[in-house]
């Protein structure tokens, strides 16, 4: 079964909704551990993607001599919330690498986070790139235009040295050959990758534990692990999911979500990668299913716990405040069938 029921909705007792998913837990060798569903069922990473995608550009900058801060580098991996500060790093990112915010071509829309939002409908200003939650990416795709000498003209084309550079990186970290990655187009315009949820994980898992890299790709790798680590505001912002696991584990455990429900994450101590994804899309079911694997994992202490219920079993209100229901994980890992 490729799927399977994973996240229960209910009401009054009764289970009223379900969403179906998948899981994998891999390790750094590509071998799944457990499972929820089929390992190898397809999906597109989406943002997911975003840290993977940020190895090429801090090689190539270490290669020509520049350094980005924590701050910086946990933004080319964001999809943050377009508070006050992730416009401030991204556009003094832009201005380091002596480039204008009009270069960005992710298009533009109001931040995530609703306080900064209604604060820029008060002033009578309008929301521009820099708002857009991945406007860290972008930014990190003119850079890297730049650091190669390359036109950014056309940095979202899949044929761009840029989104070359990329997809390599994803195929080396995932282990799968880029002929078999699919590609689509992201919400912000540019190349998305689709590839099994095993894949995903184990791309994660080598990008917490990148001993079997080469030099280079591994002091990316211990470079965006550390940036999210230490600046974990940057990845998302205030109440996000992925910047409180990473507060409240101290960078022990680090996620990103995408888009359409899939969720990524890496478990350096462990060399464990693990990747989520709800079949319908419905981000309602995301965090629980995470959570709950996590837990089942017996990867979170009880404070640790104790400080993301809320993500885990999050409860239902009615307009008046009261509550008619939870949003219940209902599922059990499973070890993979031996083969034979």
């Amino acid at each position: 079964m490729p799927t399977e029921p994973i996240v229960r909705i209910t009401r009054g007792g009764y289970t009223e909704s379900l969403h179906r998913g998948a899981a994998a837990v891999v390790n750094t060798e590509g071998t799944v551990l457990h499972q929820v569903g089929d390992p190898s069922h397809f999906t597109f990473a989406r943002s997911s993607a975003k840290p993977l995608l940020a190895i090429p550009v801090l090689e190539k900058a270490a290669a020509e001599g520049t350094a980005f801060s924590p701050e910086e580098i946990s933004l080319l991996c964001a999809s943050h919330n377009g508070e006050p500060a992730h416009v401030r790093i991204v556009e003094n990112l832009l201005q380091k690498m002596g480039m204008s915010r009009d270069l960005l071509q992710c298009g533009a829309h109001e931040p995530f986070y609703k306080p900064a939002a209604d604060a820029l409908r008060e002033e009578g200003k309008a929301p521009t790139a820099l708002h857009n939650n991945c406007s860290g990416k972008h930014t990190g795709m003119l850079a890297l235009s730049q650091l190669l000498n390359v036109s950014s003209g056309h940095y979202m084309d899949p044929q761009h040295p840029v989104q070359q550079l990329m997809l390599k990186a994803v195929s080396v970290m995932a282990g799968l050959p880029e002929a078999d990655i699919r590609l689509g187009t992201d919400g912000c315009g540019v190349p998305v990758f689709g590839m099994p949820l095993s894949n995903l994980a184990a791309a994660y898992a080598r990008l917490g534990r990148p001993d079997s890299l080469g030099a280079a790709r591994a002091e990316a790798c211990r470079q965006i692990v550390g940036a999210i680590r230490a600046f974990p505001f940057g990845i998302a912002g205030t109440g996000r999911f992925d910047t409180r696991l990473a507060e409240v584990t101290g960078g022990r455990i680090i996620g990103k979500m995408g888009a359409e429900a899939v969720f990524a994450l890496t478990v350096p101590a462990e060399g464990l990668g693990i990747a989520v994804k709800v079949e319908d899309g419905n981000l309602r079911a995301l965090y629980p299913a995470v959570m709950e694997v996590l837990l089942q994992l017996g990867l979170l202490d009880g404070e640790e716990s104790k400080e993301l219920r809320s993500f885990h079993r999050p409860i239902l209100h009615n307009w008046s405040g009261t509550k008619v229901g939870e949003i219940i994980p209902d599922f059990r890992l499973s070890s993979p069938p031996p083969v034979t």
